[in-house]
């Protein structure tokens, strides 16, 4: 008997083997396995996907926010330049209009102590013509007719003065 070798036997064990695994269904589990995973595999891969796509959304979303913000940032400053530079331009403004009215102010006073000053000279003048006019006119006149000629010039420097 020579052909019941060890590769008989062999094959033997390798039938019963093949006929266990058929009877208790093992390729069955194993595909069953295989598809479940396979399954499970393509549910985790949309998953990852959807999650993409929203991470996506979101990024963009964020993106505009971004530029958005930038651009109302860019607003708020272009205005604020705006604003400083019309504060700027009225505070001149103000300033030369206050100038103006300081300097008009300071050559008001300027011409009122002028007048004054004037004023003052022209009456401290005129009472010296007058002491000095009666010294010579007494010297020169009885008292009768010096009272004519004082009250004459008298009358007369008071018109010119008023």
């Amino acid at each position: 008997m020579e052909w019941m070798d060890n590769t008989f036997w062999t094959l033997v064990a390798l039938v019963i083997f093949l006929a266990g695994v058929v009877y208790l269904k093992v390729p069955g589990t194993i595909t069953k396995s295989l598809d479940e995973r396979g399954e499970r595999i393509s549910r985790e891969l949309e998953e990852a996907r959807k999650l993409r796509e929203e991470a996506q959304t979101l990024l963009a979303s964020y993106q505009r926010k971004q530029r958005e913000a930038q651009a109302e940032a860019d607003e708020i400053v272009e205005a604020a330049k705006a604003e400083a530079g019309r504060m700027i331009e009225e505070t001149r403004e103000e300033l030369s209009v206050q100038l103006d009215r300081r300097t008009k102010l300071a050559e008001e006073k300027i011409k009122a102590a002028e007048a004054q000053a004037m004023a003052e000279v022209q009456s401290i003048a005129a009472d010296a013509a007058v002491g000095a006019a009666r010294v010579v006119i007494a010297s020169k006149t009885d008292a009768a007719a010096d009272a004519k000629i004082v009250d004459a010039d008298i009358a007369k420097l008071g018109s010119q003065i008023g």
